[in-house]
């Protein structure tokens, strides 16, 4: 034994990994469907190989953190400035009272209870799951003209904070609004969600499941005249389904359909689209379905494209599948999924389309790529990260963040940290705008976002370890009841706001409340039991800006309490 804690201790290195192989582990095990998540989980490891005092480099968790804060940064840019459009200004509004509610709920409990600015910093964190107040609190509180001993048990009780009102923060608020939410708004909420469906013309998600909506199929004509007798005359008389024809096959040649290309009898055309739309045309027609691995072997894609296009940007589905750009360019080309700042949206005619929007195009590969080039950047799968973007947004934020105004012999600066959080938002909206560079693979986002974050908690765990027993001893119930507090209130109160005052549709109203305390675990909960995508429309906008603001509001409560 004495061996292995002295390798831990030479080699804190070793320490790290091992609090993330065991945290991660432990936050993957549910109760139920509760877990407690990576980073708790790294949280509370870290503490007990805290225990062996263990030295890492402060150094090591400040590079970790700083990844992590210009990846959140970057998920969130687009919908952050798309938010500070009029039509988006609502959400905005919205998710800044719930932000402030947050901050000024859990600052009241804080001086109710008599807690330090650690203790403070540390229930907010927790209580509104928003495990980056933990960093830019620590810069904050070490920026202050105190003593170091003063300075490290401040910065030692965050994480003890944190950790006893984590729990409830996340559970709690998933209750709040998905059980509590709908009591409160007095709706049914999957039947409010199916109306709200009907009147964006969407219907049940496909899912997992045999039937496919679109087909590519092969059909011998017996009587052309019967269906217009051209390619073109054809396609118009189903547009409503945006059926069309691909190719041809007459005798043994194969020809390309052209608008002009006339059909003769005998003929065995390819036909995409909607599977009701190939029925009634084979029908029309007085055709059967024909096997011809030959004519049917037309090479096909699904390409998720940044959709950057101000004419496309903006437009309902509706709208764009009537307008001028799709008639003239989107020929054979189907949309299959709309992804927004993570979530995947309703596909539903009603559906707006944002610029930033990762969409998924499906038909034959050239007509894809005639398309993509025409509404964005392709997207395609690629392993590198464009490093010099990730480096100078990092560089410059940093340096930013140093800047300082002194109120009262207080020197107040967005920090490191916070610098790199705001450039990671400005270079995330330059990313949608122009997708040509700044690419960042989803899987090295995820490592910057996930192992960054809890990188940083192990680091902090096992620093903290030492005197993180005591803490819980003295303050634990006290700190319970306050994160109880400052988690449902302001979820409660929002909820109420939403609904007098912003009059938003039950399940638009429960998303953003989601999306402002930036708790995606609560937006599961709430779309299972709204058994609809629905409430997912109302998150991105205020994630973006609670995942900006709940941050900042680190630096804010410690200025408060101090």
């Amino acid at each position: 034994m004495d061996w292995f804690t002295d390798g831990l201790r030479h080699y804190p290195e070793l320490a790290i990994f091992l609090t993330l192989g065991v945290g991660y582990f432990v936050g993957s095990l549910k109760l139920g469907t509760f877990s407690l998540g990576a980073v708790t989980g790294t949280l509370l490891v870290g503490v007990l190989v805290g225990q062996l005092h263990i030295d890492i480099p402060a150094t090591v968790k400040s590079v970790f953190f700083l990844m992590f804060l210009f990846a959140v940064g970057y998920g969130v840019g687009p919908q952050f400035f798309r938010g500070l459009k009029s039509d988006g200004l609502p959400q905005v509004f919205f998710a800044i009272i719930v932000c402030v509610l947050c901050l000024v709920i859990s600052w009241g409990c804080a001086v109710v209870a008599g807690f330090d600015s650690g203790t403070a910093a540390g229930l907010l964190s927790g209580a509104q799951t928003i495990s980056a107040v933990i960093g830019v609190a620590s810069d904050t509180i070490n920026g202050l003209q105190l003593p170091a001993d003063q300075k490290k048990v401040l910065v030692d009780h965050i994480p003890v904070a944190y950790a006893v009102t984590y729990i409830f923060g996340t559970a709690g608020t998933a209750w709040v609004l998905a059980s509590l939410g709908p009591k409160l708004l007095g709706v049914d909420l999957a039947q409010a969600c199916k109306e709200y469906e009907a009147k964006m013309g969407g219907g049940e998600p496909e899912g997992l499941t045999a039937y496919r909506m679109f087909s590519v199929r092969a059909y011998r004509i017996e009587d052309p005249v019967r269906v217009g007798g051209t390619v073109g005359a054809v396609e118009g008389r189903f547009e409503k389904y945006r059926m069309f024809i691909l190719r041809i096959r007459r005798g043994k040649e194969i020809l390309e359909a052209g608008a002009e290309t006339k059909l003769e009898k005998g003929d065995v055309v390819v036909l995409s689209g909607r599977n009701e739309a190939l029925v009634e045309v084979s029908k029309a027609a007085g055709g059967q379905e024909v096997e011809d691995p030959e004519l049917l072997r037309i090479p096909v894609e699904a390409l998720d494209v940044v959709l950057t296009s101000k004419d496309a940007a903006g437009k309902t589905i509706a709208e764009l599948a009537a307008s001028d750009l799709v008639r003239e360019f989107g020929r054979g080309v189907f949309l299959r999924k709309v992804v927004r700042a993570g979530q995947e949206m309703p596909l539903a005619p009603g559906l707006k389309l944002d610029r930033g929007d990762n969409v998924t195009l499906v038909g034959a590969k050239t007509d894809v790529n005639r398309v993509a080039d025409r509404i964005g950047y392709p997207d395609r799968p690629t392993t590198q990260t464009d490093m010099i973007f990730v480096g100078s947004g990092i560089v410059i934020g940093g340096f930013l963040g140093l800047l300082a105004i002194h109120v009262g012999g207080v020197p107040i600066s967005l920090s490191t940290s916070g610098g790199a959080l705001i450039l990671g938002l400005v270079f995330g909206w330059l990313r949608s705008v122009r997708p040509t560079f700044g690419r960042i693979p989803a899987a090295a986002l995820w490592f910057m976002n996930s192992v960054g974050l809890t990188t940083f908690i192990a680091v902090v765990g096992i620093s903290s370890g030492p005197g993180f027993v005591e803490g819980f001893k003295a303050l634990g119930l006290k700190l319970f009841l306050a994160g109880v507090v400052a988690t449902s209130l302001p979820m409660i109160l929002g909820v109420l706001i939403g609904k007098y005052l912003f009059k938003f549709h039950p399940a638009i109203n429960l998303g953003v409340n989601a999306g402002a305390r930036t708790t995606t675990a609560a937006l599961g909960q709430i779309t299972d039991v709204a058994k609809s995508q629905v409430p997912a429309l109302g998150y991105t906008i205020p994630y973006a800006i609670g995942n900006t603001l709940l941050i900042i509001w680190g630096i804010v409560i410690v200025l408060l309490m101090s």
